[in-house]
């Protein structure tokens, strides 16, 4: 699963008004660099066959093609302050999974089997 904030659909939703391409997704796209990093790119396109289509708050819709999907599987895209009066979207990373009291096998972080 990819979530799209309430805040960072907001914007989405403005900036598709503001560059003519209200009914567009928002594409997102995400590759590794050669240091590790990850890269992303935005752009407002249409849906593709083989694209995974998230609907969002605001009315608007993401989408992220196949190659992509690997990277941003887990994920959080928000819109927040980066520096003061400096706004962006981010990306936050998948989350692992909590590990319920005493642990054991099944919690998703132990090797078992």
């Amino acid at each position: 699963m990819f979530t799209v904030t309430r805040q960072a659909a907001i914007q989405i939703a403005k900036a598709a008004e503001e560059s003519g391409a209200v009914g567009l997704a928002l594409r997102i796209a995400a590759k590794r660099t050669p240091e590790g990093d990850i890269e992303f790119g935005l752009g407002f396109d249409e849906a593709r066959v083989e694209d995974m289509e998230i609907v969002c708050p605001a009315g608007v819709n993401v989408v992220i093609g196949p190659k992509s999907w690997p990277l941003l599987k887990g994920a959080t895209m928000d819109y927040a302050e980066l520096a003061p009066g400096k706004f962006g979207f981010v990306f936050l990373p998948p989350q692992p999974e909590p590990t319920p009291p005493g642990g054991g096998c099944g919690s998703g972080n132990c090797g078992c089997g």
